[in-house]
Order: structure tokens, then sequence, then C-alpha cells
């Protein structure tokens, strides 16, 4: 705003001028930045893209965050000035390509998912299970029902009972049965008429498909509550079956993980929620409405939980996921989830040797071993195993999650991954497994930093040079 003020003074023959624009005491009368060479600067930020790491540098098997390719085609969409001069403020009859490409986003996650509704608005998986949380909430008291209870299992990812906590609930943890899937007896014994909802993920974040799904769906609706869907693990199940069909009342989407759109580092992400019919008047407004050519944003919905996000949702985001749906057509989103079943598999078998992989049943598209006997044995903790990984230029997998499985490393390959890949993995962790503790223990040996206290880097963050430069004057 305030260069676009400069300009405008230039603009009317005016010296550039500043002057009265920034509010008292807000000036910066200097600026404490470092001077270099041309060739330093370059070689620094140089050196900073070959530090960090990506899908695009090698193998990324993080479990249920779900780290696999993003297209390229989509990146270039995304960026296009089409897309990027757009604003949610624009008056609808400019933005029809807009409102016509979310209409038709809507109606491919209702078809993926079985449900009859879908909002684009929510900004991410978590920020998707809130808004959920608030229309279970919002119903419950359109029927006049004092329903406070949220039932999540053991293996719930963490952000489920957050969420739900944030929307006024009380959390009621049921534990997994010895099969590592929820235990129907624990659920039936949780059940009351205080039950506003269960929320499940299927297949679970053992890489398990919760079989009992149906019979679940029954229990929770004979006592009134709501049956919801983290949708986080929907890339293990595409074609093949969906929420609707397991007997799901509300869902959300992680488009990142499943639909191949940029993640990581707190975005940009994107988390759609889709309803049943009844749910619908529940759904966060503004709504798309009309027909092709002639479409708008309608916020008249009295019902509605309200605004939740941008009106026009993480637009670029949506761009990605929708252009990688057309790209795959139904027929290639079901031969995706086939390949991450059959990567998680395969390099499950790779690795069972080596690490304990506890329950027998085949596994989706992700699986839970445990470094638990090299603990024992060794003194080699999944950390280390992780940290080593990164010595070989594998990214670890997810570690100490969930928290069922001792010394847990998740890990998910994704259906990204060739079989070469795949092997390059397993090798890499079976060598770790057999190799001289004391070397596992000093790693990251050939990383960019060595072994550090991340306790306190997660509480005393350096994040930018005015904060280095003072704690060096300290």
């Amino acid at each position: 705003m305030i260069r676009r003020l400069i300009m405008d003074r230039e603009q009317e023959g005016g010296a550039p001028d500043a002057s009265g624009l920034v509010p008292p005491g807000m000036e910066r009368r200097s600026l404490h930045m470092p001077a270099v060479p041309e060739p330093e600067l370059l070689r620094h930020y140089i050196a900073l893209s070959r530090a960090n790491f990506g899908t695009d540098s090698g193998p990324y098997p993080l479990g249920s965050c779900t780290m696999k390719h993003n297209p390229k085609y989509a990146d270039r969409l995304a960026a296009s000035p089409k897309v990027t001069r757009m604003h949610p403020q624009m008056e609808d009859d400019h933005t029809q390509g807009c409102l016509e490409l979310m209409s038709r986003m809507e109606a491919a996650l209702c078809s993926i998912s079985g449900m009859d509704a879908v909002s684009l608005h929510p900004a991410a998986g978590a920020h998707g299970e809130y808004a959920s949380m608030l229309m279970v909430r919002a119903y419950h008291r359109s029927r006049g029902e004092d329903r406070d209870e949220v039932i999540v299992p053991d293996s719930a990812h963490g952000t489920n009972p957050a969420s739900a906590a944030m929307a006024g609930f009380k959390l009621v943890e049921i534990p997994s049965g010895e099969d590592g899937l929820v235990d129907l007896s624990a659920l039936e014994a949780a059940l009351s008429g205080r039950s506003a909802a269960f929320m499940l993920t299927n297949p679970n974040t053992l890489g398990l498909f919760e079989k009992d799904v149906r019979e679940m769906a029954s229990m929770v609706h004979d006592k009134g509550a709501l049956l919801y869907y983290d949708g986080a693990n929907l890339n293990a199940v595409m074609g093949r079956t969906s929420p609707g069909a397991m007997g799901f009342d509300i869902v959300h989407f992680n488009l990142h993980k499943t639909f191949a759109t940029p993640h990581g580092g707190g975005g940009p992400g994107s988390g759609p929620v889709g309803v049943r019919s009844f749910l619908e008047p529940f759904l966060p407004v503004p709504r798309v409405v009309g027909d092709e050519g002639c479409r708008s944003l309608d916020w008249s919905r009295p019902q509605s939980i309200g605004k939740v996000g941008s009106a026009l949702g993480n637009f670029p985001v949506l761009m990605r996921a929708y252009a990688y749906i057309l790209r795959q057509g139904g027929d290639g989103l079901k031969e995706a989830s086939a390949r991450a079943v059959l990567n998680a598999n395969y390099l499950k078998r790779r690795i069972e040797g080596h690490y304990e992989v506890p329950f027998s049943d085949p596994r989706k598209h992700e699986f839970v071993a445990s470094a638990r006997a090299l603990k024992k044995g060794k003194g080699v903790r999944a950390l280390d195993v992780a940290k080593r990984m990164i010595d070989q230029g594998v990214h670890p997998p997810t570690i100490y999650f969930p928290a069922l499985v001792e010394e847990a490393l998740m890990i998910e390959p994704t259906e990204d991954e060739s079989k070469e890949s795949l092997d390059r993995i397993a090798d890499v962790m079976n060598a770790i497994a057999e190799e001289d503790p004391e070397t596992v223990l000093a790693a990251p040996l050939e990383g960019p930093v060595g072994r550090i206290d991340e306790s306190k880097a997660a509480k005393d963050a350096v994040l930018s040079f005015r904060r280095l430069r003072a704690l060096r004057d300290v």
C-alpha cells in the first residue's frame, strides 16, 4: 500500500516521499543487513537450497503426513496470471471461471467421497476438522440436543482431539484391540446420549482397514451421534470404496495428501469438508450457486456455521488438486491407490527381517515398524535410526507415532516411488540396523548440521538475521 502511494506521488510529478505514511514510532531508521559481494550471496542461497530436502531431492516416506510428488503441470497452472491476478473481492461476473472451477471441484470431491455437498473453504486438514466439529455442534443444537462428547480412538491423529476440544467438546478416548483396530466393546461402552460424534480414520494410522466400519456406523447412528471421517488416508481407498459407502456423515479432505498439492512447513494447504444432504445447511458460507456462466456466491444460509476462511478458499491449491484429478481421471485415481498399497506392503516385507512390524494383517498405504528390538539390543532408538537416514539421502519416516507402538517408525512410501527407490529405502534402513551403534548414535554425520538439542531449538528458534545479531551482541 505504501509503495502504491509513493508511486502515485511520483506520477503526480512529486519527488518520492514516504513521510507521513508510516505511523510515528514505526519508522525504521537503519537496516542491519550483512554486506557481502554478489557471488558470496549467490553461493549462500545455493548452499541453503542444497541443505533443504523435498520430494524432488529423494525418497520422503513420512508416514501420515504423505509427502509425495507435486506435478509440475499443476504448478504451472496455479502460477498462471489468470489465477494469481484474481482477487476474492472482484464482482461475480468477473470471476465466473473461478466459480465454475470451484463448482466442478465440489462435484468431483462429492463423487470421490460419496458425500452430497462440499465446502472448499477450510485452509488445512485440521481446519477442516474444526469446521466439521462446528457443524456437528450446530446440527445437534438445531435439534434441541445438548451433546458435549466426541469419541476418538487411541490411534487418532493428534489434531482430532484438538479440533474437537477447540469446538467445545469433551474428549472420550477408546483403546484399540489387540489387532490394532477399534475395540467395538469399548466403542459401545463409550456411546451415550451425550455423544455428538465419533471421529475415525480409515484406514487407520497403522495402515489397517477398519473392517467393522459399517457396524460402527450403525452403533453411532443408533445413539443419535454422527460419524466423522478423517480424510488423511483417503489415498488408500479411492476407487475401491468411499466414506459414503462406509456410512460416514462428514468427511474432510487433505488435498496435499490425496491430490498432490504442496505440503509442509505450515502450508499451503487446503482441507475441504463434505457432508450428507441433511448437514448441507450447516456448511460454511458463502456457497457457490447457479448454473454455468451465471455462478454467484450465496451468503444467505441462516443455519450455516458462518465464514471460516477466504471466500474462494486457498484457490491456487484447489487449482492444482483439480488439475490432478482431471489428469488422473477415475481409473487413474484408483490406480494411484493401488500403487500406494502395493508400495507400502512391498517395503514392509523388505524390512521385516530387521525391524518388528506389529499386527499381521496386510497394510494399506502405510505401516508402522518398531525399533524396540534395536533399542533393547544395541541402545539404538527410532530417533537414532531417523538421524542416520539423513546421512544416506533418505528422509526419515515419522517417529514415535502412533503412541501405541513402542519406538514407532511410521512409513508411507506413497504411489510415486519406483521399485528401485523402495529398495533404496529398505537397503538404507536394513544397513542401519546392522551398523555399529556408536556410528548410528552420533548421526547425522554428513548433514548440514550435526545432532542438535531439539527441545531447545523448538523453544528458542532463531528465524531472522535480526534475532541472530541480537544473540551475538549479548
